[in-house]
């Protein structure tokens, strides 16, 4: 059995075997993790509070642990797949009685009505939120800090962020303050952060999972689990996916991955002739040689377990990415965040407003209509470019990392460790016009950071699934990833292939002390 000291490192699957022998208490589990919170939080500043009422979630799977029978286990196996799991929820995910503010100043007194969705369903499958995530407002960066929360530190590298904007999640994760995270991705924000810390993140199909009107409406979004580990992330996705009448975007999800098996030796096995695409810039992002380095080290193991690898180019830019996903948020996002924030902008983040000024200048340039017909296009290429490969893989940012606390409001600077500095070297700021990369001294230079990252597409292309693994070290000392990029819908393959590039290229699964 894990040593006392070392219960924060059991993975989900891990701790739940050991609450079914009844070599480990929920409760000594659930204090392992507070108390490594404790100890390290004031350095990494990821947890928004700890929820006092999981003790007693803990002592009532410890009492049903003590007692059970074989039959006890196997209908809470299916039933209960969470029961004494402790969760780390990203706050905006609402819990009744409880603050939901988004990282918002002026929201700071509200108070939560209901549990979201996915925490209601975490709670009916036995799981327990004991701490809460930091996020940046509205969800609305690629980094984690606020005037509410302050700067979330990356556990690799302090000085670097875990991203955004589920960055209190997956430092959390990383940290060792939790085996499971909620976290939701309209640009990213579940797969960047993952990327960052070496965690996993699974970023659904548009509808697989419930969110809360009237943003649930929005094509883009999606609430999502994140672990360290591809099996913990299926077993928290497992809870959360399938139709909820709050939500008319939701699907039915019924016996969905049904068994999967991530730590099974089959997964490698059925990676024979596989076909896999690579594409390693998605068009011409500026990706650095570490991180294409280490997406072409995945693809080769992959190949020497017998699947087919073949790389390809996709037709886009980042400027036109950049451009078609803007058009969307002007659109949408913006507008909901005009109307939430109104008669507050003097409280809000730099970067808050930076974003709505932003989308709001594209969107006066291109209306929905023209921004539908340019993701359509997007999508068409996506799905040309994959016809006849079961999985596409990417690496999910082109750069290795970012600034704890920059807020990138005059673009961005990738140096040649591959970290992504603010500002422009002459100081010439962003004005609005479309954006594109230079080369300059100190190195590459983009307009806009989000062109850094190569998430957008495929929330521009919603309806693909992908769980994002982690793919190596960068240059910089903190983690890389990789996108495995599905057909529609197709989830399974997503999993398949990205656990068994984890058993293929196993991984340390939290930051080094």
């Amino acid at each position: 059995m894990t040593a006392a000291s070392d219960l924060h490192t059991l993975s989900a699957t891990e701790a739940l075997a050991a609450f079914r022998t009844k070599e480990l208490s929920p409760v000594d589990y659930l204090e392992a993790l507070i108390g490594r919170i404790t100890t390290e939080d004031e350095r990494i500043n990821a947890v928004t509070e700890v929820v006092e009422e999981a003790v007693t979630s803990a002592r009532d799977a410890e009492k049903f642990y003590a007692t059970a029978t074989d039959d006890d286990l196997a209908e809470a196996a299916a039933k209960q797949p969470l029961l004494g799991l402790p969760v780390v929820a990203k706050e905006k995910h609402a819990l009744a009685g409880r603050g939901l503010t988004q990282g918002l100043l002026h929201e700071r007194d509200t108070i939560a009505e209901a549990d979201a969705t996915i925490i209601a369903r975490i709670r009916a499958a036995g799981g327990f939120v004991h701490a809460r995530a930091t996020s940046p407002e509205f969800s609305c960066a690629t980094i984690t800090h606020s005037p509410m929360w302050g700067v979330t530190r990356n556990p690799w590298n302090l000085e670097l962020s875990p991203g955004g904007s589920s960055g209190g999640s997956a430092a959390a994760l990383a940290a060792g303050y939790a085996p499971l995270a909620t976290a939701s991705d309209i640009a990213g924000s579940t797969r960047l952060p993952a990327a960052f810390t070496g965690t996993v993140g699974f970023k659904a199909p548009y509808g697989r999972i419930p969110g809360a009107q009237p943003l649930a409406a929005d094509w883009y979004r999606g609430d999502g689990p994140m672990a360290r580990t591809v099996a913990d992330t299926a077993l928290l996705a497992k809870v959360m996916v399938g139709v909820d009448p709050s939500d008319h975007a939701t699907i039915s999800s019924t016996g969905w991955l049904d068994g999967f098996d991530a730590t099974s030796a089959e997964v490698v096995d059925r990676l024979r002739g596989r076909r896999v695409a690579l594409c390693l810039r998605l068009g011409d992002f500026p990706v650095g040689e570490d991180i294409i380095r280490n997406t072409r080290a995945v693809a080769t193991a992959l190949e020497q377990a017998g699947a087919i690898v073949e790389e390809i180019e996709l037709p886009w830019t980042a400027e036109r990415i950049f451009e078609t996903a803007f058009t969307h948020f002007g659109n949408l996002l913006a507008q909901a965040m005009r109307s939430a924030t109104h008669g507050h902008e003097d409280t809000l983040a730099d970067y808050t407003l930076q974003f709505m000024a932003d989308a709001e200048a594209v969107a006066a340039r291109r209306g929905l209509y023209e921004g539908l017909a340019m993701e359509a296009q997007i999508q068409a290429d996506l799905a040309a470019a994959m016809d006849g490969f079961d999985v596409l893989l990417a690496p999910t940012s082109a750069v290795a990392g970012l600034e704890a606390g920059a807020s990138y409001l005059d673009g961005i600077t990738i140096d040649a460790g591959g970290v992504g500095r603010e500002g422009h070297p002459g100081g010439a700021g962003n004005d609005g016009h479309d954006a594109s990369a230079e080369q300059t001294v100190e190195g590459i230079r983009l307009d806009h950071y989000w062109q850094a990252h190569m998430t957008m597409p495929f929330n521009i292309c919603n309806r693909v699934p992908i769980v994002n693994v982690p793919s190596g070290i960068a240059d910089c000392g903190i983690p890389t990833g990789l996108q495995v990029v599905a057909h529609p819908y197709d989830d399974r393959a997503a999993f398949e292939v990205a656990a068994a590039i984890e058993q293929l290229r196993p991984w340390t699964v939290l930051a080094p002390e």
